[in-house]
């Protein structure tokens, strides 16, 4: 009964934890004569494993930490840090003020009208080289980003950046940004709390631009120190173009005009070599002025040394902390000067970028006899018999033609009219080009008139919007009813459309990419496997040692036949980029470009329309054609750039091998370059397949069970018999062919593989290859500076679109 009464625990009793008192092992091992948790010495070295108790041997150091210290070091190129400014308030000028008012530094500043200075800090073993962006050249800041370790945005304390601003990091970011750094100087003229929003705005808005940025204050000499740590100590992008180039931004250049002419001769470049080391028997390409042979290659001495030989003269000048060396930039070049190495004229790399075509290369050579015999052969077997008058000879008789070799004369002929026509259209096109630029450079004269003439002048702008509300239009009909076109009344449809041939399948169907090739073909150099050509040339790049000047060292170049509006552009103050070229890269062929329609930009831009092109190191100036970017052998033509999916471009242009990054720009009229599309090098493949696609439609008149008559799509009895063998096809996906053609103005019977519905559309499809245009020029016009706007970030974005 007392057992039945007890106590039992419910569900909700408090459980304690149970007593481990059997784990300790402590006890054990100190009995076992070890110590507690680590094995006897030597035990894991019988075992191959290896005694992570012991001391570990000294390791060198990363690669990563190895470039940190090498960059800016003596032994290294200074660290070179380009200003951009974002904003038209941005205080350049006062910043770098500060930057050089570091303690026990060395001011230096750069020769010309180059506006940029060097910074040496013995006490810190580190040396920088600031160079200023022109604000509003766009071409300067790209060229100095494509050379620059690190860039310095100096953003505005309230707004950040304005339109142009924003225009400018866009392309940077397309072009590919190096490390960089955030200054905000000024501000300190606001009230407390003002500013404190301000800036917590600020920091909110370049989270889209810049994730997980920091910014510095930049107003007193403690703020510009902590810049300067940071620019030194952080971690290095890099640019996937230029680490296997060697590149190199010109410190001082002089010109030596030669013998023959004043407009051409030896360009003197000094600079610090950086990326690669430098072959004086490579090529060399001047960015926006083309490729160059080097003759020779000095050592002069370091100007930015920072420990430099002191003369007993020259101790009281360097006791200064300003020190401007461009009165004697020339005797440097000069003196002490030592000759690294000169070119070997059988090492030498050659200029020729295109191909001379020989036009007796496809001509045969001296027939055998068993050849001469098959052709007297043959003309026994063709021999026919013509009815010729009295007194004719033999001669005279062959030139004598019957019907048969008349229709075959005359479609020669409509051929070539067909390409007399052509020419005329392209002919009439640039007179009307011409004209409107003659046009809108009477429109650009400033003079003095009153209101009401103004706003005539005005009205005559209005073409403009005319052009552009046509392309828009066409655009628009591309995208509803793509590839088709109207079968034209006044020409037959197969003297209109000769060219073209249909497929059974766009996608299997074969297509010889070696037939029927332009002349231009004869001109371009192609490799006969590209991806393996580049993985060898860039095993050979990161195997072999370096010949040359290396990294680091200060050099002057002898380039060589260079113009002299090379100079004057140096003059000016525009930067002097120089980057070394592979093997190659100087012949001219067919670049493939994956990009993606900019979306700051709609206005309709068409196929074969000239467009500047940004391509790793090179600028230059082309008209594309757009295609669909698929894994099949052949991609269908697109006529405009489309803003949803990524094309592909093609052009000709000299050889680069990827990866590179490619920015496209539209010319305005007024001399504005738009951002239109981004995006990388594809290839480098002449092979690839770009099939324009024609769209014939019919409509269907009488409709039977699988048979229909159909009308519009062809306006004669001999068009229907030309195109009887291409399949049909319907927009609700009926596949057919055409039977017979009835009567004589181009109705036909059809089959079909189901009845038709009455408001379905017959569509025949023709297919022609397509090449690009030859119109690559590398000198790219100066463009007109952005337009800035004051405004806030989402507003910029408003405007853009």
């Amino acid at each position: 009964m007392a057992a039945a009464g007890a106590h039992r625990p419910g569900p909700l009793k408090q459980q304690n934890k149970a007593h481990k008192g059997g784990k300790h092992s402590g006890s054990s091992q100190r009995r076992a004569g070890g110590e507690a948790g680590r094995a006897p010495r030597g035990f894991l070295a019988s075992l191959g494993q290896p005694d992570r108790s012991l001391p570990s041997p000294p390791q060198a150091a990363s690669p990563v930490l190895a470039e940190k210290r090498s960059l800016g070091s003596r032994d290294g190129p200074p660290h070179l840090v380009v200003v951009v400014l974002l904003h038209s308030r941005a205080a350049a000028h006062d910043s770098l003020r500060l930057l050089q008012s570091q303690d026990s530094a060395i001011v230096r500043a750069d020769e010309g009208t180059a506006r940029g200075f060097a910074l040496l800090c013995p006490r810190l073993k580190q040396r920088w080289r600031f160079v200023t962006a022109q604000a509003g050249d766009l071409h300067a800041v790209l060229d100095l980003a494509k050379v620059a370790d690190s860039l310095l945005f100096i953003l505005d304390p309230v707004d950040g950046w304005d339109s142009a601003g924003e225009h400018c990091l866009s392309c940077l970011f397309a072009q590919g940004l190096p490390s960089y750094a955030l200054a905000v100087p000024g501000g300190t003229d606001l009230p407390p709390k003002k500013r404190i929003d301000a800036r917590k705005k600020l920091s909110k808005s370049i989270e889209k631009r810049f994730p997980e940025a920091k910014l510095f204050p930049l107003n007193t000499e403690q703020e510009s120190s902590l810049l300067l740590r940071h620019l030194s100590s952080q971690k290095q992008r890099h640019l996937a173009f230029r680490d296997r180039r060697a590149h190199l931004l010109a410190r001082a250049a002089e010109f030596v005009p030669s013998q023959d002419s004043d407009l051409v001769g030896t360009l003197k470049v000094s600079g610090f070599v950086r990326g690669q080391a430098l072959n004086v028997n490579s090529l060399v390409h001047i960015v926006g002025h083309g490729d160059f042979q080097l003759s020779q290659l000095d050592a002069p001495p370091d100007p930015l040394s920072l420990n430099p030989r002191v003369v007993k003269g020259q101790k009281r000048s360097q006791d200064m902390e300003v020190q401007d060396d461009s009165a004697n930039g020339a005797d440097e070049m000069e003196e002490d000067v030592k000759v690294l190495m000169k070119a070997d004229p059988s090492k030498q790399e050659s200029l020729q970028s295109e191909v001379v075509p020989d036009p007796m290369e496809g001509e045969q050579t001296w027939p055998t006899e068993e050849e001469l015999q098959e052709a007297e052969d043959s003309l026994k077997a063709n021999r026919r018999v013509v009815k010729v008058p009295k007194g004719t000879s033999k001669y005279q008789a062959a030139w004598i033609v019957d019907d048969g070799e008349e229709g075959s004369e005359k479609d020669d002929d409509d051929e070539d009219d067909d390409m007399d026509d052509d020419l005329l259209e392209e002919a009439v096109s640039q007179e009307g080009e011409s004209s409107e630029e003659e046009a809108g450079e009477e429109e650009s004269e400033t003079m003095t008139v009153s209101e009401c003439l103004r706003d005539d002048q005005y009205d005559e702008k209005m073409e403009e919007d005319e052009q552009m509300l046509e392309r828009y239009k066409q655009e628009r009909m591309d995208e509803m009813f793509p590839d088709e076109v109207d079968t034209p009344r006044d020409v037959p449809a197969r003297v209109r459309f000769q060219k073209y041939r249909g497929l059974k399948s766009f996608r299997t169907s074969p297509w010889d990419p070696k037939e029927n090739l332009p002349r231009d073909y004869a001109r371009i150099f192609q490799f006969q496997d590209f991806s393996r050509t580049r993985k060898n040339l860039f095993r050979q790049i990161e195997k072999e040692e370096a010949e040359g000047a290396l990294v680091g060292w200060y050099v002057t170049l002898h380039i060589c036949n260079v113009p002299v509006s090379v100079m004057e552009s140096f003059k000016e103050g525009k930067p002097l980029v120089l980057f070394s070229l592979l093997p190659h890269e100087q012949k001219m062929s067919v670049l493939n470009f994956l990009v993606r329609r900019h979306p700051g930009n709609s206005e309709p831009v068409r196929a074969k329309e000239e467009l500047i092109f940004h391509c790793g190191f090179r600028r230059f100036r082309a008209s594309p054609l757009f295609s669909q970017h698929t894994s099949a052998d052949k991609h269908k033509l697109e006529r405009f750039l489309r803003p949803d999916a990524a094309l592909v471009v093609t052009v000709y242009a000299p050889i680069t091998f990827p990866p590179a990054s490619v920015l496209l720009f539209k010319q305005r009229s007024n001399g504005m370059h738009d951002l239109i599309a981004t995006g990388s090098l594809l290839s480098v493949d002449p092979d690839r397949i770009v099939i324009k696609r024609l769209v014939l439609s019919g409509h269907p008149f009488k409709i039977f069970a699988k048979t229909a008559v159909v009308r519009y799509m062809f306006f004669n009895r001999e068009d229907v018999m030309w195109f009887k063998p291409v399949e049909l096809r319907t927009k609700w996906g009926r596949r057919g062919h055409i039977k017979e053609p009835l009567g004589t103005h181009g109705h036909m019977k059809c089959h079909f593989d189901g009845q038709l519905k009455s408001q379905d559309t017959v569509l025949l499809n023709l297919y022609k290859r397509v090449f690009p245009k030859w119109t690559y020029d590398p000198h790219v016009p100066e463009p007109v500076p952005w337009v800035r706007s004051e405004s806030t970030l989402p507003e910029q974005e408003v405007e853009m679109e």
